[in-house]
């Protein structure tokens, strides 16, 4: 089933045609509209009506995190505050939030681009979802909400946390669609086992999962324990929330809504636009966003792009999921290193949780790193010898992961933090000592 046939199956050059279009339009209303952005068009000699063609959308300025918290919080918009209806932040854990305002128009573009999504992997107006994403300031749950009642969804918006309460509602309630981030999807898959739970007399028939990076071996983890297949959903805070981008029933990358959002591949030193297929720094333009439009969005995310018609019917260009941050990148003795190759090593182990925390520090100035591992409860009551030789079989997969010498300490089970929203995969002491 397409939602949209119309968006979702357009040819590429009436596709191109329509964004083209589009630039053009936002370019100028950002420029004539938002004091900020013309002042770096100014800086960057460029003027909306120099944009002819789509490639020319490189000449226009990136815009970046840094730059949404010198305007904060209102600096971005580009409407009276009277036509903003909603408000949004980022979580603001590592500087300022950065803020997001909706007119009615862009909450409709938000509930279409997610209703597509759900639709992708399932959702008709017979379903039910159970959507764990909080409803707070954070746009995850709102995301999911409207599009799910664009839809005709039954919406339980239960939000995160109330784990117990999560499992005794989904099976009261007859849920049959699923909402959660990786994390928090392993912990409530624990507890419900704990409290005796068969997934085969559950209802459920599709997750959508997002919010977090995330593995093949995370995915399969999770289908595992909920007997249901699980679908990516890509988005950010500043270019909308959930639903710029989504998984269809192939699993294989994420559909960009690209009549709304126009994505950029680039090379993160030298900026520099990168050819389709190369991996590199995802970049965002809204093409349709009225109340906060936001041109060439850095947004730190790397992944790759890639076209052609999918086998879902879709034309939409897809996108990889992310496999790391620019910024989560850890320099490690002048190895780059990401959290998900430690995740990818990790999960190629039997006997291991999908729990684990990743240390960096510097004693005596050389970079070290301590990988903190839950082990299962029949591993953890094995002999010392065993549990010997398993940490070093682990070390070695890491090593040849990445290219480095760690150290491995198996912590016994459900003792490392649990997550009801974004798991904290790394904690970086280096800066503090």
């Amino acid at each position: 089933m397409i939602w949209n046939e119309e968006a979702e199956c357009m040819l590429q050059e009436d596709k191109e045609i329509l964004q083209l279009l589009r630039l053009r339009k936002v370019a100028k209303h950002a420029y004539n509209n938002v004091p900020y952005y013309k002042k770096l068009f100014d800086n960057a000699g460029i003027k909306p009506e120099d944009i002819k063609t789509l490639k020319d959308i490189e000449k226009l300025p990136f815009t970046t995190k840094d730059d949404l918290r010198k305007v904060y919080p209102f600096g971005m918009f580009a409407v009276s505050p009277k036509k903003i209806v909603e408000v949004h932040t980022s979580s603001g854990t590592t500087g300022k939030p950065t803020v997001s305002g909706y007119t009615r128009k862009d909450l409709k573009i938000w509930s279409e681009a997610m209703a597509r999504g759900l639709v992708m992997f399932g959702a008709t107006e017979e379903d039910i979802i159970q959507n764990t994403h909080g409803y707070g300031l954070f746009t995850g749950g709102f995301g999911v909400h409207y599009g799910a009642q664009k839809i005709g969804c039954t919406i339980i918006p239960i939000s995160t946390g109330q784990t117990k309460r999560q499992i005794e509602i989904m099976k009261d309630f007859g849920t049959t669609i699923m909402i959660f981030t990786p994390s928090y999807g392993l912990y409530l898959a624990e507890v419900a086992e704990e409290e005796g739970l068969n997934w085969e007399e559950m209802n459920l028939k599709s997750i959508g999962f997002g919010a977090e990076m995330w593995t093949v071996e995370i995915r399969r983890e999770i289908e595992k324990r909920f007997k249901a297949p699980a679908y990516n959903i890509y988005g950010l805070t500043e270019i909308i929330g959930p639903g710029v981008a989504l998984e269809c029933s192939t699993q294989d990358g994420l559909h960009i809504m690209e009549d709304h959002f126009y994505p950029e591949i680039i090379d993160p030193e030298t900026l520099e636009n990168l050819p389709e297929g190369e991996r590199g720094e995802l970049v965002l333009t809204t093409l349709t966003r009225e109340g906060m439009p936001i041109i060439r969005f850095r947004t730190k995310d790397i992944t790759t792009l890639r076209r052609g018609e999918c086998d879902c019917g879709r034309t939409l260009i897809k996108m990889d999921r992310i496999t790391g941050r620019t910024d989560d990148m850890l320099k490690i003795r002048g190895v780059a290193v990401f959290p998900s190759q430690i995740e990818k090593a990790l999960l190629k182990m039997d006997g291991l949780e999908p729990h684990y925390q990743i240390i960096a520090t510097r004693p005596h100035h050389l970079d070290e790193l301590e990988i903190l591992v839950e082990a299962s409860s029949d591993l953890f009551s094995d002999e010392i010898k065993e549990l010997v030789g398993i940490k070093k079989k682990i070390e070695n997969y890491i090593h040849n992961e990445i290219g480095l010498r760690v150290n491995v300490t198996l912590v016994e089970p459900k003792t490392l933090p649990r997550s009801e929203g974004k798991a904290v995969r790394v904690i970086d002491k280096r800066r503090f000592e």
